[in-house]
């Protein structure tokens, strides 16, 4: 009950003064402030004037909230936005707008509709704030400190307001905006939000128009400058046009006379017509690397920080693999194991990234699941990448494993700022070993 009334307050604190300070105009403030002040000293009419000022002031407030309910704005929109955006980059895109009245529209501000990022009562309750623990006892069981944290967390985005120029009747307006995504995965988009201030500049109207959009954040990444990953070239049945494992065909390389045994669907029918004799196409097995991006998503708690780095390291690889003469195979469990292959025309990055972006943590797993999907496919893959979460004796067994098959092994952990990792079974290759503290990660993978 306690709780329900915490929490309560809180969501209506934060509603009131989040609408109070958009509705507000900086010369807004100073007449409230004013108006304050002239209450407090015009108390005794007898021995100030001040009181001529709260008079003033207080006429100048009530009428700026009648003349508030007179505007009323109409407009349409239209938004054109970009494919994808990045987590940490400004999102920069048009929106048209359109003035159906007969007369033009002046004096408008304009900003995006996001989600409300007041989180709901049961996660309030059930998700704490890291370190919460190391609070005093006040402050765990008011729970501000809370609050705060899952509404920042629950902020994808950051909205930058515009200021229209004047719309013309029956005309139309192409605007930018921007947004500064902080966080990955679908950013939904509610619609527009019209500002109109009142003609004493005191308060805004605000106006809200509907219209719900979605756009996909990928992962923030980090600068990695072209690696030497481990392993070698090796044999890949069906070359790579079946590089990830869909069907049986081969690598057309060149024709030849028909030879008895050959089977027909190998005939090439055009040489045949023109030659007047059988004709087969010759197909080639090839060797080349191809290597395992495994993605810990276990032992997490929701909202993790070290979670979201992981995501961005294997981000920042996939995006840079890319551009070597390699394939990428990306396993990780979420409600099932998964594994997606890219590079060299199997798969594009883009699809890796949005795989990536949607990734969250597994809690009905057990790490011992993504064990077994890296070992079903060892034998196609020339080495393996790791990027870890911990480094508990179960993930040092799972290196020790690979190592002990001969697969070569880079192992990236992701780490608290102040955590000292001893390499373990990474000890004869330490600079295939890479802790990765909190806040130099990119500083880290720039070393490599």
């Amino acid at each position: 009950m306690f709780k329900r009334l915490i929490y309560r307050n809180y969501r209506a604190y934060t509603g009131i003064t989040f609408r109070f300070g958009r509705r507000v105009t900086p010369a807004g403030w100073l007449v409230l402030i004013g108006l304050m002040l002239a209450a407090a000293l015009g108390l005794d009419t007898t021995q100030t004037l001040a009181y001529q000022a709260f008079t003033f002031l207080f006429f100048c407030v009530v009428m700026a909230v009648f003349a508030s309910f007179f505007a009323r704005p109409k407009l349409s929109f239209e938004r054109i936005l970009p494919k994808f955006g990045t987590a940490g980059e400004p999102l920069r895109y048009q929106v048209l707008v359109k003035n159906p009245r007969g007369r033009s529209q002046r004096a408008l501000s304009l900003i995006e509709d996001l989600p409300d990022p007041r989180p709901s009562f049961e996660e309030f309750v059930s998700t704490p704030e890291p370190g919460e623990e190391k609070r005093n006892w006040y402050d765990r069981s008011q729970g501000w400190y809370r609050w705060e944290y899952l509404v920042s967390q629950n902020s994808k985005a950051a909205a930058t307001e515009v200021v229209l120029p004047t719309i013309p009747a029956k005309g139309n307006l192409e605007v930018p905006l921007e947004l500064l995504p902080s966080k990955r995965g679908f950013l939904r988009l509610q619609g527009m939000v019209v500002l109109t201030p009142d003609p004493f500049g005191i308060f805004r109207t605000i106006r809200k128009f509907a219209l719900p959009e979605t756009v996909m954040i990928l992962p923030k990444r980090y600068a990695i400058p072209r690696v030497e990953l481990p392993g070698i070239t090796k044999y890949q049945q069906g070359g790579v046009s079946m590089a990830s494992s869909i069907g049986e065909s081969e690598e057309f390389v060149a024709l030849r006379d028909y030879r008895s045994g050959d089977p027909l669907r190998h005939i090439h029918w055009k040489s045949f017509a023109k030659l007047g004799k059988p004709v087969v196409k010759e197909f080639q097995d090839e060797f080349f690397v191809r290597h395992a991006l495994v993605l810990d998503t276990f032992d997490v708690p929701l909202h993790s920080e070290l979670f979201e780095e992981a995501v961005s390291v294997a981000a920042s690889f996939s995006y840079t693999i890319h551009t070597q003469d390699t394939l990428l195979d990306l396993m990780f469990v979420g409600p099932q194991a998964y594994c997606f292959t890219t590079g060299r025309g199997v798969g594009q990055t883009e699809q890796m990234l949005e795989i990536l972006a949607a990734v969250q943590p597994c809690r009905e797993k057990e790490f011992s699941s993504l064990k077994q999907i890296v070992l079903e496919h060892l034998d196609a893959v020339s080495g393996v990448i790791c990027i870890l979460l911990s480094w508990d004796n179960e993930r040092q067994n799972f290196i020790e494993q690979l190592k002990v098959m001969g697969v070569p092994v880079l192992v990236f952990v992701v780490t608290e700022e102040d955590a000292e990792l001893a390499p373990g079974p990474m000890a004869d290759k330490p600079e295939n070993f890479r802790p990765l503290p909190l806040g130099k990660i990119g500083e880290e993978l720039a070393k490599l």
